[in-house]
C-alpha cells in the first residue's frame, strides 16, 4: 500500500519568566526601535494585524536575506504573532525556503511575566539547518530581550 508521506514539522519553544510587568515586555516586543536592539532592525513594523514588515539577514545562494513578515495577531500585553517567511526553494541548508510563524505569549506570574516564544512550522528535513541555528539563536535573542527590558525599565525617558 502506498501512503502519502506527510512532512514532519518542528517548533522551537523558549519559555522564560522575567521580573517585569507584561506591559513593559510588550513595549519591547512592539517598538521597532527596541526590536532592533534584541533581534534585528525591522523595516516597516507596526503592531497592527495585517501589516507587513521585513528583517534583513545574511543572504545565501539565491536568497537575498530578506525575511518577509506579516502581523497575524495582536492582543496587547498578551500575544503577538507574525508570519516569518524567508529563504529560497533553490537553496539547501542555510537559506532554504522557510514558511513559519513566530508567537510571543505573555502571562502574569507571581514572579513577574512568563514569556513563551514559539517559532513553528519548520519542515524537516528541509529546514534542519534553520531549525538548529534558530533554536540556539532564539535563546540568545530572549536573553538580549531581557537586557533591553531591564534597560528600558531603568530609563523612564525612553519611549
Amino acid at each position: 500500500m502506498n501512503q502519502a508521506v506527510t512532512p514532519q514539522t518542528q517548533a522551537i519553544v523558549v519559555d522564560e519568566i522575567f521580573p517585569h510587568a507584561p506591559a513593559l515586555i510588550w513595549k519591547v516586543l512592539t517598538s521597532g526601535e527596541l526590536i532592533g536592539r534584541w533581534l534585528m532592525a525591522p523595516q516597516g513594523f507596526e503592531a497592527v494585524v495585517g501589516s507587513h514588515f521585513t528583517f534583513q539577514t545574511t543572504p545565501a545562494g539565491q536568497w537575498d536575506g530578506i525575511i518577509h513578515c506579516e502581523v497575524l495577531e495582536v492582543v496587547p500585553n498578551e500575544r503577538l504573532s507574525y508570519a516569518w517567511l524567508g529563504g529560497h526553494e533553490g537553496n539547501d541548508g542555510y537559506g532554504s525556503k522557510l514558511e513559519t510563524v513566530v508567537t510571543f505569549t505573555l502571562s502574569q506570574t507571581d514572579a513577574g511575566t512568563r514569556l513563551r516564544l514559539v517559532h513553528e512550522g519548520f519542515v524537516l528535513p528541509k529546514n534542519d539547518t534553520a531549525y538548529r541555528n534558530m533554536s540556539e539563536g532564539w535563546k540568545k535573542v530572549v536573553s538580549k530581550l531581557d537586557t533591553v527590558v531591564t534597560e528600558t525599565a531603568s530609563t523612564p525617558t525612553l519611549h
